[in-house]
């Protein structure tokens, strides 16, 4: 990871809520979402406080959120208590966590993987292969190398998404997105990349 777990809870115990954490879901996922896609066993990877996870849950999947900051995932734990939703959070790596083997139908990342390095890159695409039933689907949603400036996340180029997800992953949509943010540098949204793929091994 390019920040430690401490500085993702430090995020989330500051006074104002960090640029991601809009407390709803990314419009890009509500849409999804209200296409019927969240569907069966379903995997949030880097979910936050859970707003991804949560709408899942009510909408009928099997929803497991897990993130780094352990602060994020109490949040989501009091989200789902007061929303009264079934849902499993674990604090925890995404590299490290002991993910069930072809477990999951459906699995989202709203800004994860453009948190990490090329080496924990590999590693990361490889933990969601063996997580992925045949036939799942990702949706992933990075921060895109159309934003202007040098401010937030590494920018991730459509080549980078198109290599790293050429084995194992059949790409059926790369599009250019937009992540909805919480004021900031004078903006509230930025360039983003949405990936569909679907799982062939």
């Amino acid at each position: 990871m390019t920040r430690p777990e401490h500085d993702w809870d430090h995020s989330y115990l500051a006074e104002a809520a960090p640029p991601w954490d809009i407390g709803r879901p990314q419009p890009v996922f509500q849409q999804l979402a209200d296409d019927g896609l969240f569907v069966g066993a379903l995997l949030d990877s880097g979910c936050g406080t859970g707003e991804h996870t949560l709408l899942a849950a009510a909408l009928g999947a099997d929803a497991f959120g897990a993130d780094l900051s352990s602060v994020a995932i109490d949040i989501a734990r009091r989200k789902a208590a007061e929303r009264g939703l079934d849902v499993q959070f674990e604090a925890g790596d995404i590299l490290e966590l002991s993910l069930p083997e072809q477990r999951f139908d459906t699995v989202l990342d709203s800004g994860l993987f453009h948190s990490f390095d090329d080496n924990d890159r590999v590693r990361y695409v490889d933990v969601l292969g063996r997580a992925s039933k045949p036939g799942a689907h990702l949706y992933l949603m990075c921060f895109s190398d159309r934003q202007p400036g040098d401010w937030g996340p590494r920018r991730v180029t459509r080549a980078e998404l198109e290599t790293a997800f050429a084995e194992g992953w059949s790409i059926e949509r790369l599009e250019p997105s937009t992540f909805t943010l919480n004021p900031v540098e004078g903006t509230s949204a930025v360039e983003a990349w949405l990936l569909v793929a679907s799982r062939t091994q």
